[in-house]
């Protein structure tokens, strides 16, 4: 007979595992991503480890189950579930369709109920089955076909209850479980028991009288007076415990073994939910061979490659292409060029093009339209060949990325597709993906990049179209199109970096970590690898006694979260923290920069994105120049090794102070905030002496001040009360009244945030204040925890989004205002709210007057913007 393994798992339980083991983790839209994580990662496992051939999730219906008709109170006690994880079941549910794995839940029933149904049912078919689940009653159904999972600290370290194993551990069988529970009840679900007993002495009862009802009836052989007059006082609640602790094995489940056979899952599925939850590592071990997906037949096309190119090929108006296979178009070569106008289809040779005095002339020359995907790579690239590329009126890149910020773009082929547009195959598809990427020959090639300039051709007006309903070409022609040949500006011309003062940083902090390497060393009272968690596992949670609070699978957890819970009983906890985030510093931003210095220039050259973020935001890739962490002091200084280019020039850093609270001032209209900010107040002082009611800013004490700024920015960002709780280490109670304290103080900051939310179901998007959209079609979904979601990104993304227009808006005004100036001085970088210049001595003058007012005026508020400078001889002095 063939084996046939069923695997059930409680779907809630292992969810609500997931989220508590793991630190709140969020992907580039904003969404909570930990519980889907971690509730990934349990299927991974169980998929390698049991093998099944059946599988089952099963979830709790909905609150109400037929145990309320018993005893009103049970799971009485419970906390409200965190939005924060509320928001990623329907992801969960995603994922599972995705893994074809069956779920199923049932009205007035549990999922406990559910899986011991369908277990119980399995058995009598000759099946074995493995439960998981964080819910130890569960472990009653442990039989010598079930074997029941119950997750511990972590989410992949499981303890197995087989008959054996609740013997040796408790002395019972498995049936005993429920009378056990009886007696000693169960906090968690709200189950009273018997009052006074507890997990041992109901042991001891059993042992003595095998079931509860036998123990009710021979209460006068109980030793113990006071144990008598409990047992006998709360018989009945006991009787009552049982029956609720008892799961239902006889349920009206409607479904059969047959439909919950797994034949495996749907790998293209998968990681597009993947890639949209941003897990990266996740993808890597899914591996992405067999994902391609055949083409639909591609049209016919005529292209020329010109035997020499001359001017007679340009127009007018060209749909333009370059082609750098590589994403880092800051070294990589261009292997491609494709025209498309009236004359005709081209391809032009690389070597051909660039050493063409017609083609420079014609790229240079601002009169001749080009119409391209991606103007700044493009730019960025031919300008490493000595062309700076001129006459960009439309990218298609930029323009859908303004229409819809929630699609990945993943290439010109992402937006042809989105617009019916079906004659280019994917890069992926056409050259291969990583190591195995390769360029065809020349003729293949040729028609490939043809194609593309093509579906810049057809899709032009689409998107030209689009932008005007959504009212949007202000938005792309003054703010987006003018900016990213700033950013290519930027980037080219790179941020120095002195190579000796980081090396010399690299020693100094390889110096402090052989220091603390040794202070650990001595108070271990031994030497072993901090590195290796295992090592330090056995240190400290076997010879130092320190009480361990998770467990994974390959020992003891010594993971961050951990470690900071135990600073208070160790010193040792400090000394290993220190130790991992210095080491993380030297490898990442010390080594890693050194890695990326232009050994031509000395510079680094940055790629920021303009195409990623739903709220407008720019990031920063290789480097990352917008992550050097500055909260270690070691890490500040990581800034001293950027520094000018020139022999005399400083450099001059610029930020606007508190830009989304005034952003949040000005959309909410509330009176209060408006006049603190127009007062010049600090607003985290002033929002205390509101919510705290003392009378003068000398009353606030630095932890009211640090409280009230955690709800000012908490607010921006649609804070929770459980998320607040955790930022400031106070209970969800006392968060949520302080936020009620906010609203009360601010009240048209409340009235904003439920006008928005009422808009957006409307409409069906938010907008910033120049019109920047994003659409959140879950905020009229069904269900509650998906639309709280969405409620909560239709409060907060105007304010980010406004912020993230504003310095952008400043950037384009800034380098006008350089030129018109005829100032010497450039613009290096832009990280959140801030930007970075190097500039000769002589300008700094006149920098402190134009930059702040530049910054300032960029676009106009109910309150005033404010610009805060400093300048000295490297990033670091001019913080």
């Amino acid at each position: 007979m063939d084996r046939k393994k069923l695997v059930l798992i409680d779907g809630n339980s292992i969810a609500y595992r997931a989220f508590f083991a793991l630190p709140l983790l969020n992907n580039n839209k904003g969404i909570h991503t930990n519980a889907v994580y971690g509730f990934t990662m349990m299927l991974m496992k169980i998929l390698e480890d049991e093998k099944p051939t059946h599988m089952l999730v099963a979830f709790d219906a909905g609150k109400t189950t037929f145990r309320h008709q018993t005893f009103s109170e049970y799971k009485g006690g419970r906390q409200k579930t965190p939005p924060e994880l509320s928001e990623q079941f329907p992801f969960i549910r995603e994922l599972l369709d995705a893994y074809k794995i069956p779920r199923y839940e049932l009205e007035n029933f549990e999922a406990d109920d559910i899986i011991g149904t369908v277990s119980l049912n399995a058995e009598k078919e000759g099946f074995d089955v493995k439960v998981i689940s964080g819910d130890k009653d569960l472990t009653q159904l442990s039989s010598d076909r079930t074997t029941v999972g119950i997750t511990r600290k972590g989410i992949t370290d499981i303890e197995e209850y087989t008959p054996n194993h609740i013997n040796e551990k408790y002395g019972l069988t498995a049936k005993q479980i429920v009378d056990m529970k009886g007696l000693m009840g169960d906090q968690s679900d709200n189950i009273p028991g018997v009052p006074g007993v507890g997990e041992k002495t109901a042991i001891k009862l059993l042992k003595e009288f095998s079931t509860l009802e036998n123990l009710l009836s021979s209460i006068e052989q109980v030793n113990g007076a006071k144990l008598k007059e409990k047992l006998e006082e709360f018989k009945d609640q006991a009787v009552m415990s049982k029956q609720l602790a008892t799961i239902e094995r006889e349920a009206p489940v409607a479904l059969n073994l047959d439909q919950i056979e797994y034949d495996g899952f749907d790998k293209e599925k998968l990681v597009s939910i993947f890639k949209e939850l941003g897990f990266q590592t996740l993808l890597d071990k899914l591996g992405d061979e067999g994902l391609e997906t055949e083409q639909e037949e591609l049209e016919e096309i005529d292209y020329r490659i010109p035997d020499e190119i001359t001017s007679e090929i340009f127009t007018e108006e060209n749909y333009f292409y370059v082609e750098i296979l590589d994403d880092n178009y800051h070294y990589a070569d261009i292997i491609g060029i494709s025209l498309v106008n009236d004359k005709g289809n081209f391809f032009l040779p690389v070597e051909k093009a660039l050493n063409s005095e017609a083609f420079k002339q014609w790229a240079e020359d601002d009169t001749k339209k080009k119409i391209v995907y991606d103007a700044k790579s493009s730019e960025v690239s031919l300008r490493r060949r000595g062309i700076h590329l001129k006459g960009v009126t439309f990218d298609t890149l930029i323009a859908f990325y303004i229409i819809d910020p929630s699609e990945t773009i993943e290439g010109l082929s992402t937006i042809a597709k989105k617009y019916s547009v079906h004659n280019i195959q994917s890069d992926d598809s056409f050259y291969g993906k990583g190591a195995k990427r390769r360029i065809p020959e020349e003729s293949i090639l040729a028609e490939h990049l043809v194609r593309k300039s093509i579906a810049i051709s057809k899709l032009t007006d689409y998107l030209k179209n689009d932008l005007s309903k959504n009212e949007q070409e202000e938005l792309f022609t003054k703010l987006e199109m003018p900016l990213s040949l700033i950013l290519a500006d930027m980037e080219s011309t790179g941020i120095k970096v002195d190579r000796e003062r980081l090396r010399a940083m690299g020693e100094d902090i390889n110096e402090k970590l052989n220091k603390i390497e040794s202070n650990i060393h001595l108070l271990a009272g031994e030497k072993f690898n901090i590195n290796s968690p295992k090592q330090l596992g056995i240190i400290l949670f076997e010879k130092l006694s320190l009480p361990s609070l998770k467990k994974t699978k390959t020992g003891y957890s010594t993971s961050a979260d951990v470690l900071e819970k135990l600073a208070p009983d160790h010193e040792i906890i400090d000394q290993i923290l220190q130790y991992r985030q210095l080491g993380k510093l030297q490898s990442t931003y010390i080594e890693g920069l050194l890695k990326v210095i232009d050994p031509s220039s000395g510079k680094v050259h940055t790629r920021y994105n303009q195409a990623l973020t739903q709220t407008g935001r720019l990031s920063s890739t290789d480097p990352n120049l917008q992550n050097i962490p500055i909260r270690l002091e070691e890490g500040r200084k990581i800034r001293q090794a950027f520094i000018p280019s020139e022999k005399g020039w400083v450099m001059f850093a610029s930020d606007y102070s508190q830009i989304e609270l005034r952003v949040l001032a000005h959309i909410s209209g509330d009176e209060k905030l408006i006049q603190a900010f127009k007062a010049d107040m600090d607003i985290h002082t002033r929002t205390a002496m509101e919510v705290f009611h003392v009378s003068s800013a000398e009353e606030v004490t630095s932890n009211m001040r640090r409280q009230a700024k955690a709800v000012n920015f908490g607010i921006v960002y649609g804070i929770s009360d459980y998320g607040l709780s955790q930022n400031l280490g106070i209970t969800r109670k006392e968060a949520g009244q302080f936020i009620e304290r906010y609203f009360h103080t601010y009240p048209g900051v409340k009235e904003y945030m439920e006008e928005i939310v009422q808009l957006a179901k409307q409409k069906g998007y938010v907008s910033t204040l120049l019109h920047r959209r994003r659409y959140i079609p879950e905020i009229t979904a069904r269900n509650f925890n998906v639309r709280s979601f969405a409620e909560r990104t239709a409060m907060n993304t105007p304010i980010q989004g406004t912020a993230a227009d504003i310095i952008k808006k400043a950037m384009i005004d800034m380098a006008d205002a350089l030129t018109k100036n005829k100032l010497k001085s450039r613009l290096l970088l832009q990280v959140h709210d801030e930007l970075i210049f190097e500039a000769p001595q002589e300008e700094i003058e006149t920098l402190k007057v134009l930059v702040p007012e530049i910054m300032e005026n960029a676009i106009e508020l109910e309150v005033p913007l404010k610009v805060d400078y400093a300048y000295g001889p490297t990033w670091f002095d001019a913080k």
